[in-house]
């Protein structure tokens, strides 16, 4: 627990023109991981554009290891197909919640985040101060796929007992 920095709540919002793996469409979910952690949505059966707004929460102790999601098509008999995977860091939304920032109007952006082809976001990124706490909307474009994206939010959890971000 001492190790602990706190619990990042990844919220898994949508999915966005998904490739098609079965006749006409697909049985999407998604998978999160970061180190050994591994966290799935549930399957939303014939649906290129699936809405999940599932929260899925990891434990935090390294903010540098990178947060993996990989979408899959479910198969009842067989190996469940990939439809893309993406990848993306933790570390500035990290340093926007050591910030101070109480006291700051709802709605402030704290800092931007562009595409790049360093990173998988289809769109800008806002890290924000929302209702007292620090979010981030990332849309993020799949990778090894013809098409894809999807829409996550990211807010954090603070633990009692745990190292802490300070």
């Amino acid at each position: 627990m001492e190790m602990l920095l706190g619990l990042l709540r990844v919220r898994v919002k949508r999915g966005i023109n998904l490739a098609v793996r079965d006749v006409r469409s697909s049985d999407p979910y998604v998978v999160v991981k970061m180190g050994r952690q591994r966290m799935k949505t549930r399957v939303i059966k014939k649906d290129v554009n699936p809405e999940w707004n599932e929260d899925l929460t990891l434990s935090v102790s390294d903010p540098i290891q990178p947060v993996k999601l990989t979408v899959y098509d479910h198969d009842t008999f067989s190996k469940d197909d990939k439809m893309g995977d993406a990848e993306f860091e933790i570390k500035t939304f990290i340093e926007a919640l050591r910030m101070n920032l109480d006291g700051l109007p709802s709605g402030t952006i704290i800092t931007r985040m562009l595409p790049s082809r360093d990173n998988c976001l289809a769109e800008e990124s806002c890290i924000m101060w929302s209702g007292g706490r620090v979010i981030q909307d990332l849309c993020l474009r799949l990778r090894n796929v013809e098409c894809g994206e999807v829409k996550i939010q990211l807010h954090w959890i603070d633990l009692p007992g745990s190292k802490g971000l300070y």
